[in-house]
């Protein structure tokens, strides 16, 4: 296989919470991951699971408060990223709690976002990375998108991922994800391993 003409580097995160058992989501990070590294790229991964760190209770805290040393090496992994992976299980409509948990964590004003000028929000931190959003579901995927507006997809890619430089940002969405054949694994498998490859 032919080399990319410029290789990437990747950062791949894992959103889901349940670290005890194998899911889709893991499967299908793993084949990202796989075509990743046959297109040449320079993969790094982070498993939220696997992290310790405490929930923000505070405005106050958001703002002016330190990251926990826990997450450092996340948001250094994000600095050093040129391209971002999100998987993730819709659960309840949305994000499990402990992502969006982290994202509030590493997100911070400072690093995420920095004032300018007179507005506070004025810099996006993260310019110039792209993004795609990877999300397994148990409903059909054309169910979410269209009747329920792929609302909390929408909001991820709006009001956090866009509001701090992300651009573009892709999406995958996996509907029906408890009817799927092996059959339908193994071509999503071949799906987000051919999208590795091209770190898109």
């Amino acid at each position: 296989m032919a080399q990319p003409a410029v290789a990437q580097r990747i950062l791949l995160i894992e959103g889901h919470p349940d670290a005890s058992a194998r899911h889709l989501n893991h499967v299908l990070a793993d084949a990202y991951a796989d075509g990743a590294e046959e297109g040449g790229h320079t993969l790094r991964r982070l498993v939220v699971a696997g992290l310790d760190f405490p929930l923000l209770r505070s405005p106050q805290d958001w703002e002016h408060g330190s990251v926990p040393p826990a997450l450092q090496t996340a948001q250094d992994d994000l600095a050093w990223a040129q391209h971002v992976v999100l998987f993730f299980p819709l659960w309840l409509g949305d994000m499990p709690a402990l992502l969006k948990g982290f994202l509030e964590q590493v997100a911070r004003p400072g690093f995420a976002f920095k004032k300018e000028g007179n507005n506070p929000f004025g810099h996006k931190g993260l310019s110039g990375r792209s993004a795609r959003v990877v999300v397994t579901m148990g409903m059909p995927a054309l169910v979410y998108r269209w009747y329920f507006r792929a609302h909390s997809l929408k909001s991820l890619e709006r009001n956090i991922l866009g509001f701090v430089g992300f651009a573009p940002i892709r999406e995958t969405l996996v509907g029906s994800v408890d009817t799927l054949a092996e059959a339908d694994v193994v071509q999503w498998e071949t799906s987000l391993r051919k999208l590795g490859q091209r770190a898109q």
